[in-house]
């Protein structure tokens, strides 16, 4: 019986750190997504500054100026997903 609860309880916290890393990758994605769109068409996020849209322009700047580390984020969790047991 105490086999089966610590292996359900370590079940649990591998999923929730999956979940939490998986979060990351999306917000990760999110902000590449948004500094490329913004390389490729400034106008259509920077008439989007304000409102609910101004999360995309948020995005895209954060991305111009963290671009390095982003970018190696992204790899570091590909990776971390791809080897992952």
């Amino acid at each position: 019986m105490e086999v089966a609860e610590n292996q359900y309880t370590n079940e649990n916290q591998q999923s929730a750190i999956f979940n939490f890393q998986s979060l990351l990758t999306v917000i990760l994605l999110l902000i590449c997504t948004c500094a490329y769109i913004r390389a490729l068409a400034p106008s259509i996020l920077d008439k989007n500054k304000s409102g609910i849209l101004g999360i995309f322009w948020k995005c895209a700047r954060i991305g111009e100026r963290k671009s390095p580390y982003v970018a190696i984020c992204c790899v570091v969790m590909a990776f971390s997903i791809l080897f992952a047991e």
